[in-house]
C-alpha cells in the first residue's frame, strides 16, 4: 500500500474500502456501487490481506445466494415457496393501493407484486414510493384461497446504507490529511487513480459532487462520450436518482395533479437527467416552465398551491462537435434541444462543466488505493446540505460590482459546495480558497458568456475578483484562452473592427440589430505574434499547444542549440525530446546543419537504457543534418530548464519538456499519441528573453 492509504487506513478504519474489490465481486450483478460498497463495507473494510480474501469469499456468497437475477426469478420463487422464507437483494418501490387502503410493495427483479407493506416502514423509508430503493428483504410465502390476497410477505425489509455516522470524528479526521492527501482520497473514493488526473481535473471530478452536498444546485455537463459523466448519479450515492431525459414528465419530476402524488424532485436529493442533449428530442414546453420556476425559486406549483423542494438538478449530455466549431458556429449550449436551449432556463444553471476536457475513461484510470465507502460519504455529503459555506471567501476576496446577483448566487453555491468537500473543518489559506474561488467563477461565467451568444439583451459581464490589497484578478474560461478568437468572434462595422457583442447595442431596436448585422462581416483570425520577448501562461488541460507553434519560430535559422532539462530519463520524456529534435527538423532548411547539445542528469535506477535511447537519437539525427550530442550533469545541483540559442534567444521553461499530460504512446489510432495539439497539458508557462 502507498502512504496515503496507511493513512487512510489509520484515520478511518472500518470506513474505507479498496476500490478494485468492487469490480472483482460485481460479476455479472447488475447492482449499483454503493450495495456493493455496502456489502464490502461490512466484511472488508480493512486492510488485513486474509481478511479482505475471506471478505470477498463471503460478499460473493452473499450475492450468490441473495441477489435476484431476472432470469433465475422464478427459481427464488420456488426457494422462498419451499423453505417459507428467504432473504433478497433486489430494489423495492412501493405503491398506495386506494381500493384496499393498504401500501403494496413490488420487487423489480424478483417479478412479484402486491406484497403488503406496513405504513411504518413506507414512513420510514418514503424513498420507497418513487423510483424505489435497494434492499435485503426476506420474504415469505404463505397460500390463501382468498382470490384478493397475496400469498407473498415481506417480514423484514432492510434499506442498503448507512444507519450511522459520526460527523465531528469525520472532521477531526480531516485535519490529520494536507490539501493534496484529501482531494486524492476524494478521488480514490470516486473509483479513480488520482496519479491520472492533474489538479484541474481531480476538481471537476469534485464539482460533481456538489449537488450532493448543496440544496437547488443545478449543474450541466457536455462532453465527448465516455468521460464518466453519468457514473457518480448512478452508481455513488443512494440519495441520487438518474433518469433518462427522454423519460420526464411533470408529473413523474414535481407532482401529480390527479393523484396529488409528489414526483422525484420531492423524495431525492439529486435528480440528473442522463442523455439530456439531443436537438431532435421532443419536449414539453410545460415541463421547461416548471423547471424554469423550480430551479430559480426552488418551488413549483400544483394549481392553487405552492410546494418547495430541495433536490438539486444535473444535465449530462453528449456533443455532437469539437469546441471550437461550437464556438465559431453556435455556442456550448448547442446540443441541447431547442426548448431547452433557452436562455432563462439556462441562466438557472449555477456552474457547466467542461466535460471535453475530461479524458475518455480508460482501465488504467481506475484506483486500486482505499476509498471511503460510497455509503459513507455519500451521508457525509449529504448531512453538509444543512451547513453553508458561501461567505467564506467574503474576508479575503471581494466579487466585482459588475457581477449580478444571479451570477453571483452561482459562483457563491459552487464555492459554498466545493469548501463543504475539501474543508469541512473550515480551514484554508488564502491561496486555497482563492483557487476555489476562480473554478466557481470559470464555471458560471462559461454559462453567462454562452448566454451572451444565444440572447443579445444580456449585458456583457467582467468576471473578476479582488484581493484584500484591492488588486484585480480576471478570471477566463480555459476554451477562451485556447480559442480567442472563437470565443471573442471579432467582425467589421462601418469599418472598425468589434468583437460580436458590441456589434449590437442592447438598447436598439430589432430591425436595427439586422440592418447593422447585414452589414457587418467575420473578420479572419489575426495572424500569430512571434518572435518577440514574452511570458506565456498555460492552464491545465489546455489543448492546441505544439512544440512547432511555441518553439519554431525561435528556432528558425539556429545554428546551435542548447537544451537543459535535468529530467529526461523515462520514456515519455525522452519522447518529447525527440518530437523537440523534430520541431528543429521542420524549423531548418535541407541543406543546413545544426547542431544540438542536451544538458540533463542520468538516471540513477537505468542509466543504461537512458544512454541507450540518447544513442539511438543521434544516430536518427545524423542522416538528416541535426548533430545530436548530450551530457549528463554531475554537479546534482542543476535545475535549470531552457533551450537557448546562437541567434541569442533564451527560451525558459518552468516544467522542461514535460508539458503534456499522460496518453496512450501504444495506441496509434489516437490522435493524441501523434498531433501534439490534440494533447491535454499540464500547466506550465514559457519565458522568451533576448540575450545581449
Amino acid at each position: 500500500m502507498s502512504q496515503l492509504d496507511d493513512k487512510i487506513n489509520q484515520h478511518f478504519a472500518g470506513l474505507v474500502v479498496r476500490k478494485d474489490l468492487v469490480k472483482m465481486v460485481k460479476g455479472n450483478a447488475i447492482v449499483p456501487t454503493y450495495v456493493l460498497e455496502y456489502l464490502l463495507g461490512q466484511y472488508c473494510a480493512t486492510n488485513d490481506e486474509v481478511t479482505i480474501e475471506a471478505g470477498i469469499d463471503t460478499v460473493r456468497e452473499i450475492l450468490r445466494k441473495h441477489y435476484v437475477h431476472r432470469n433465475e426469478a422464478g427459481l427464488v420463487r420456488s426457494t422462498i415457496k419451499e423453505k417459507g422464507r428467504h432473504k433478497a437483494i433486489d430494489r423495492i418501490s412501493v405503491a398506495l393501493n386506494d381500493k384496499s387502503d393498504a401500501y403494496e410493495a413490488e420487487f423489480a427483479n424478483l417479478g412479484i407484486k402486491k406484497v403488503i407493506i406496513d405504513s411504518a416502514t413506507v414512513k420510514a423509508h418514503p424513498k420507497l414510493l418513487v423510483g424505489g430503493v435497494w434492499c435485503i428483504a426476506d420474504v415469505e410465502y404463505l397460500f390463501t384461497e382468498d382470490k384478493n390476497a397475496s400469498p407473498w410477505i415481506l417480514a423484514s425489509i432492510k434499506p442498503i446504507q448507512l444507519s450511522y455516522f459520526d460527523f465531528e470524528a469525520y472532521v477531526e479526521a480531516r485535519k490529520q490529511f494536507s490539501t493534496d492527501e484529501w482531494i486524492d482520497l476524494l478521488i480514490q473514493s470516486v473509483g479513480f487513480n488520482p496519479q491520472m488526473f492533474g489538479k484541474r481535473n481531480k476538481l471537476s471530478q469534485l464539482v460533481r459532487l456538489i449537488p450532493f452536498c448543496e440544496r437547488n444546485y443545478n449543474l450541466i455537463e457536455l462532453g465527448p462520450k465516455g468521460t464518466g459523466k453519468s457514473h457518480i448519479y448512478s452508481e455513488f450515492s443512494p440519495h441520487g436518482i438518474l433518469i433518462s431525459g427522454g423519460e420526464v414528465t411533470v408529473p413523474k419530476l414535481f407532482v401529480h395533479n390527479g393523484t396529488g402524488k409528489l414526483g422525484l424532485v420531492g423524495y431525492w436529493d439529486v435528480v440528473a437527467f442522463d442523455e439530456f442533449a439531443g436537438k431532435q428530442k421532443r419536449v414539453d414546453k410545460a415541463l421547461v416552465d416548471i423547471m424554469k420556476n423550480y430551479m430559480a425559486n426552488k418551488s413549483f406549483s400544483r394549481g392553487v398551491e405552492t410546494l418547495g423542494a430541495e433536490a438539486s438538478m444535473v444535465f449530462v449530455g453528449n456533443t455532437d462537435h469539437t469546441v471550437p466549431y461550437m464556438l465559431k458556429h453556435s455556442d456550448l449550449f448547442d446540443p441541447l434541444p431547442d426548448k431547452f436551449h433557452d436562455s432563462a432556463f439556462l441562466d438557472r444553471i449555477h456552474g457547466y462543466i467542461p466535460g471535453w476536457e475530461v479524458d475518455v475513461i480508460r482501465g488504467e484510470m481506475f484506483s486500486s488505493g482505499y476509498g471511503f465507502v460510497v455509503d459513507y460519504v455519500a451521508e457525509i455529503l449529504r448531512s453538509l446540505r444543512n451547513h453553508d459555506f458561501s461567505d467564506r471567501y467574503k474576508a479575503r476576496f471581494r466579487l466585482s460590482d459588475d457581477i449580478s446577483t444571479r451570477d453571483r448566487d452561482g459562483i457563491n453555491k459552487t464555492f459554498s459546495g466545493l469548501m463543504k468537500i475539501l474543508f469541512p473543518h473550515g480551514e484554508a489559506s488564502d491561496a486555497e480558497i482563492e483557487d476555489i474561488l476562480r473554478v466557481a467563477i470559470e464555471g458560471r461565467k462559461r454559462v453567462k458568456d454562452q448566454l451572451l451568444r444565444i440572447d443579445q439583451t444580456y449585458p456583457a459581464v467582467r468576471f473578476a475578483y479582488f484581493n484584500s490589497q484591492g488588486a484585480e484578478r480576471l478570471v477566463t474560461t480555459l476554451e477562451e484562452d485556447e480559442y480567442p478568437n472563437a470565443y471573442h468572434r471579432r467582425v467589421e462595422v462601418g469599418g472598425a473592427e468589434v468583437t460580436l457583442a458590441q456589434a449590437i447595442p442592447t438598447d436598439d431596436s430589432a430591425p436595427v440589430v439586422e440592418e447593422k448585422m447585414s452589414a457587418t462581416r467575420v473578420l479572419p483570425p489575426k495572424p500569430d505574434v512571434v518572435l518577440k520577448e514574452q511570458h506565456l501562461v498555460f492552464q491545465e488541460n489546455q489543448r492546441g499547444v505544439s512544440f512547432d507553434k511555441l518553439f519554431g519560430p525561435y528556432l528558425v535559422g539556429a545554428k546551435r542549440i542548447i537544451v537543459t532539462d535535468p529530467y529526461l530519463r523515462i520514456f515519455h520524456q525522452q519522447r518529447n525530446l525527440m518530437e523537440l529534435l523534430e520541431t528543429v527538423s521542420k524549423s531548418s532548411r535541407l541543406e543546413d546543419e545544426v547542431a544540438v547539445h542536451v544538458v540533463t542528469v542520468e538516471d540513477e535506477f537505468n542509466g543504461d537504457r537512458q544512454t541507450e535511447n540518447f544513442q539511438r537519437m543521434a544516430d536518427a539525427c545524423a542522416g538528416i543534418g541535426i548533430q545530436f550530442t548530450w551530457a549528463y550533469d554531475t554537479s546534482g545541483t542543476r535545475h535549470d530548464r531552457d533551450i537557448t540559442t546562437d541567434l541569442g534567444w533564451k527560451i525558459v521553461l518552468s516544467r522542461g519538456l514535460d508539458v503534456f499530460q499522460r496518453y496512450d504512446v501504444n495506441d496509434v489510432f489516437s490522435f493524441a499519441n501523434r498531433v501534439q495539439r490534440h494533447r491535454q497539458c499540464k500547466e506550465f508557462n514559457v519565458t522568451f528573453v533576448k540575450l545581449q
